[in-house]
């Protein structure tokens, strides 16, 4: 089999092994914060700090739901990174935001933040600054042990198929699952151009 074949028999592997339950229980939990005009947040860092500024987009545009990322202001990250140091960015700012029992953060992550590690501190900060505000937490992410995967209200965990390609099948499948989410009916207010 050569490479191209492997990686997408992977990806069909994942996909047959997806939590469906993981997936529908963040889509209850985010009609309800959409409901009650609650905001999401939704936090990623490297190539899932892009994905979270695609999934604002689409939370925004088609679900109708006030979403943010804080990595779409790179000047007020950058500052906050060097007057405060990586490990708070996000939490400062979620301060800011005034984020509350009425929102959500949505952790895009590939391994989900180990604090014994210090792998994505910010993530894991960000989290527990969340929870204490009673904020919901979700998660996509490609790691079952990580942070984001033990503290969170609902995360979908990207099955790992290939300990070799754990980075690539999270990060494409972060974009399966959400993409999932502002298509169904519970969330959907817009239609697509296409």
């Amino acid at each position: 089999m050569n490479f191209t074949e492997q990686h997408l028999q992977e990806t069909i592997q994942i996909l047959e092994q997806i939590s469906r339950d993981e997936i529908d229980k963040s889509i209850r939990i985010l009609k309800s914060v959409k409901d009650r005009a609650g905001r999401l947040f939704v936090l990623g860092v490297g190539g899932s700090a892009a994905n979270a500024s695609h999934a604002v987009n689409d939370f925004r545009k088609l679900a109708g739901i006030e979403t943010y990322a804080p990595t779409d202001n790179v000047a007020e990250l950058t500052a906050r990174t060097n007057d405060e140091g990586w490990s708070s960015v996000f939490e400062g700012w979620l301060m800011v935001s005034r984020v509350s029992e009425n929102d959500c953060i949505l952790i895009l992550s590939v391994g989900g933040g180990d604090k014994e590690r210090n792998v994505s501190p910010n993530l894991c900060t960000a989290i527990d600054y969340a929870l204490s505000q009673g904020a919901q937490v979700l998660g996509i992410v490609g790691r079952q042990g990580g942070y984001t995967a033990q503290k969170a209200s609902a995360c979908v965990v990207v099955p790992n198929v290939n300990p070799s390609a754990v980075t690539p099948h999270s990060e494409s499948l972060q974009a399966v699952v959400w993409h999932l989410m502002v298509s169904h009916p519970e969330l959907k207010e817009n239609a697509t151009k296409w």
